[in-house]
C-alpha cells in the first residue's frame, strides 16, 4: 500500500492543499496511515462521517443494497429513495425533496428553484452573506461571499449580492428589485464557524414575507445533528420555517449523496414551491441511487436510535469547555465559536491554522483549517467523552507552551 503518494504527483490535479498523509483504513473515530500509525479523526471527512469510519451497520446496509439493486436511473422509482425522502420531509416539514450527489449540486438546485420562483415576477437575484461558502460550481462560487474562490473565473453568474452576516440593516441595504431569495448558512463553516442568532433568522423570515422572497437555508455542513439539533436552524430559531433547505456531507456517512427540500408554499404561478421544478427542468443521473439512499436511511435510523443529536450537544459542551480553557491560555485574541460538534478555535494572529493542523497531525490528531487562523473541530456525532478528553490533551500538549513548575 505504500508509495501511492507518487501517483498523486503524476496523475491527480493539484486542486487541493493536501497534508502529507497517506490514509488506508478507518475504524470508528480513528484512521490509519500506510505505515500503521493511528490518528484520532476530529475532521470526520469535513463533517461527513457522522457515525465515524466503517460503521458496521452502514456497511451491511450498503452491501445488501449493492447486491440487490445499484442503479436504474431516476426514470423509475426505488424504495430506498422513497423512504429517505419521507424521512427528510418529516425532519424539515411538509414539502418534497430532490436528490443529488454533492453539496454544491444541492445548492445549485436551490438557486435554480429561486430563479424559477422569481421568473413570474421578473426576479432572479439571490442575496447571500460575506464569509459564506456554497460550493465550487459557477453558481456556487458566484453565491459564495469570499473573493478568494472567485479569482480567475470571471465572468461570474450575475444576480448575487453579499450582505454582512448577522446585520439586518446590511441585508435591507443590499436588496435589489431583482432579488428573489435569501440564502444563508445558519452556521457558517468554511467562513470560520459563525452561528446566526435567533433574532437575525427571524428578521430574515419577516423580510422575506414582506418582499415575497424565499428564505433558503444551506445546511450542507451544519445539518442533520451536527450542531446538537437535527436541523441547525431549529436549535437557533425553532419558530422560523424556511422555504428551502440543502443537505449533504453527513447525510450518508461518506457515500456521495445530497438533497434539497422545498415547502408547499404557494407561488405566484399558482403551484406549490415544491412542484415548481417539473419534468425537464432539473435532473441528475446518479443522484438518489438506491445504494447511497440505503446508506442514508441507515444513518438517520442510527442517529435517532442512539440519540446522537443529544450526544452531539453533550460532547459539544465538553469539547467547548476544553477549547475555552486552551483559548484562555493562548491569549492574544484566541476565541471559541460554534454549536454542538461544529466548533472553531480562532488562533492568535501570530499563528496560522495550516501550521498548527500539521503539528497536531504529527501528534496524532486530525482537525480541519477554516481560513487562515481557525481550527475546525467536526468529530463524529457518536464521539465519546474519553475521546474528546484525548483530543484536548493532544491540543494542550501541542499548542500550548509547557507549564512552568
Amino acid at each position: 500500500m505504500e508509495g501511492f503518494s507518487d501517483n498523486y504527483e503524476r496523475y491527480v490535479m493539484p486542486t487541493y492543499g493536501r497534508f502529507d498523509l497517506d490514509l488506508v483504513r478507518g475504524e470508528g473515530t480513528r484512521v490509519f496511515d500506510a505505515k500503521g500509525n493511528a490518528y484520532l479523526d476530529f475532521g470526520a471527512g469535513i463533517a461527513v462521517c457522522s457515525l465515524g469510519h466503517a460503521h458496521p451497520e452502514v456497511t451491511e446496509a450498503v452491501s445488501h443494497q449493492a447486491a440487490t439493486l445499484v442503479h436504474v436511473s431516476n426514470l423509475y422509482r426505488t424504495a430506498p429513495q422513497a423512504e429517505l425522502a419521507r424521512q427528510l420531509v418529516e425532519i424539515a416539514g411538509p414539502g418534497k425533496v430532490f436528490f443529488a450527489n454533492s453539496g454544491a449540486e444541492a445548492n445549485e438546485g436551490l438557486i435554480k428553484l429561486a430563479r424559477k420562483f422569481g421568473a413570474a415576477t421578473g426576479r432572479y437575484g439571490v442575496l447571500t452573506f460575506q464569509g459564506s461558502f456554497h460550493g465550487r460550481t459557477m453558481a456556487g462560487i458566484s453565491a459564495t461571499g469570499q473573493e478568494k474562490v472567485k479569482k480567475g473565473f470571471a465572468p461570474l453568474l450575475e444576480g448575487f449580492v453579499h450582505a454582512e452576516f448577522g446585520n439586518i440593516a446590511s441585508v435591507r441595504e443590499m436588496l435589489e428589485p431583482r432579488t428573489a431569495a435569501i440564502l444563508i448558512e445558519p452556521v457558517q463553516g468554511e467562513g470560520g464557524i459563525h452561528a446566526s442568532t435567533g433574532e437575525f433568522l427571524r428578521a430574515l423570515r419577516t423580510l422575506c414575507d414582506e418582499r415575497d422572497m424565499l428564505l433558503l437555508f444551506d445546511e450542507i455542513q451544519c445539518g442533520l445533528g451536527r450542531t446538537g439539533s437535527l436541523c441547525a436552524w431549529k436549535g437557533i430559531a425553532p419558530d422560523v420555517q424556511p422555504d428551502g433547505v440543502s443537505w449533504a456531507k453527513g447525510i450518508a456517512n461518506g457515500f456521495p449523496l445530497s438533497a434539497f427540500w422545498a415547502t408547499h408554499r404557494q407561488t405566484a404561478a399558482g403551484v406549490p414551491l415544491c412542484d415548481v421544478l417539473g419534468p425537464g427542468t432539473h435532473a441528475t443521473t446518479f443522484g438518489g441511487n438506491p445504494v447511497t439512499c440505503a446508506a442514508a436511511v441507515k444513518v438517520l435510523e442510527i442517529i435517532g436510535r442512539e440519540k446522537l443529536v443529544e450526544n452531539a450537544a453533550t460532547q459539544g459542551r465538553r469539547l467547548d469547555a476544553h477549547l475555552q480553557r486552551i483559548a484562555g491560555r493562548l491569549g492574544d485574541g484566541a476565541a471559541v465559536r460554534g454549536l454542538g460538534l461544529m466548533l472553531g478555535l480562532e488562533l492568535p494572529a501570530s499563528r496560522t491554522a495550516r501550521k498548527d493542523v500539521a503539528a497536531l497531525q504529527s501528534a496524532g490528531l486530525l482537525v480541519i483549517p477554516a481560513g487562515e487562523h481557525v481550527l475546525r473541530f467536526l468529530p463524529p456525532l457518536n464521539v465519546s467523552g474519553s475521546e474528546v478528553d484525548e483530543a484536548a490533551a493532544i491540543l494542550e500538549k501541542t499548542l500550548l507552551p509547557p507549564s512552568k513548575t
